[in-house]
């Protein structure tokens, strides 16, 4: 069953960063950092994630946009700013559409979210420093057997899931 770690707006922690990486970088194919981390591009806790460069990162080798294959799911993970996702969704949309992406994971506003908008599965983990709308800082897991049952939780940076903070929906492609 193919899973992903998305994280993001971690704005300098370090050891909460490491934990989570250290807690779940055995059991996933694919970690996913989607940008203000303000850590190096080099920063030990950064090492296996793809990582998108927020609007509080400012190392040049840090890309905007990271595009990630994992089994039957391509995903295209960004930090959300320069799509403007504090407002609408549909700039991102049409980036995932143009890159052919069934999941567009994204940070920035802070606030942990998914919704599915035509065919595509948006996801915000919320912050891992500064959440808002809720007290708890977040992080996602995404996983799948099947794209017609794509299961995503979250969870507290402690590690511990949030009840009724999940999401199930359908990615198959309709014929």
């Amino acid at each position: 069953m193919p899973k992903v770690l998305i994280i993001s707006d971690s704005h300098g922690l370090t050891e909460e960063v490491q934990a989570i990486k250290e807690r779940h970088q055995h059991e996933v194919d694919a970690m996913i950092h989607c940008g203000d981390s303000e850590l190096s591009y080099d920063a030990e806790e950064l090492k296996g994630f793809y990582y998108a460069k927020g609007n509080c990162d400012f190392e040049p080798e840090m890309e905007d946009d990271q595009l990630v294959q994992v089994g039957d799911l391509k995903i295209l993970a960004t930090h959300g700013h320069l799509y403007q996702v504090k407002s609408t969704l549909m700039p991102l949309s049409y980036r995932a559409e143009e890159v052919g992406a069934q999941v567009a994971c994204f940070g920035h506003s802070h606030i942990a979210g998914a919704e599915k908008v035509q065919d595509i599965l948006f996801i915000n983990p919320g912050s891992s420093r500064l959440p808002r709308d809720r007290k708890e800082p977040t992080y996602a897991l995404l996983q799948w057997e099947s794209l017609d049952q794509v299961e995503l939780q979250y969870y507290h940076v402690n590690g511990n899931p949030i009840e009724g903070l999940a999401f199930t929906t359908d990615l198959a492609a309709k014929e």
